[in-house]
């Protein structure tokens, strides 16, 4: 559940619509407990749930992909120079093209592996391993040009 919760917000960058989406994914889930005997990964399949959910509310346009006039409630170090840092690094986050960040965050926020990202999202490895690759290359230049203490993680 907190997984489920931190790509949520990851997803959404508004606590209700994060909540929402975990307790939809949670309600479908739910709803389908017949097909658990055959679910190999509960915490992969739950986040397929929670994509196709996101994607289909994207596809209907009820959601915004960044919400620029509410910042992320992430918490952070009393420390000016970290908050800037970290304010940095969610502009160039949400800078991202959307399939690039999600690969991104549950790579590096989840610690996911590539097989179970690609069977999340319902795509190739390759394409996993692409989306990573193409996503680090450009939030290190978005990061360079803004604050170049925040790359440690990607590396």
């Amino acid at each position: 559940m907190p997984r489920l919760n931190r790509y949520a917000r990851a997803l959404h960058r508004n606590r209700e619509d994060a909540d929402d989406l975990v307790q939809d994914t949670l309600e479908r889930a739910w709803t389908r407990a017949g097909l658990w005997r055959g679910v190999g990964d509960m915490r992969g399949w739950l986040f397929s749930i929670m994509h196709n959910l996101h994607v289909d509310a994207l596809r209907r346009g009820r959601l915004d992909l960044v919400d620029l006039e509410q910042p992320p409630d992430i918490p952070v170090a009393a420390s000016q120079a970290e908050r800037l840092a970290l304010r940095d690094l969610d502009a160039a986050l949400a800078a991202l093209p959307h399939e690039q960040c999600q690969v991104l965050l549950l790579v590096a926020l989840e610690g996911m592996a590539y097989a179970e990202i690609a069977e999340a999202l319902d795509i190739p490895i390759g394409t996993v391993m692409s989306r990573l690759s193409r996503g680090r290359e450009r939030l290190r230049g978005l990061v360079n040009g803004r604050a170049s203490t925040s790359r440690g993680w990607l590396e």
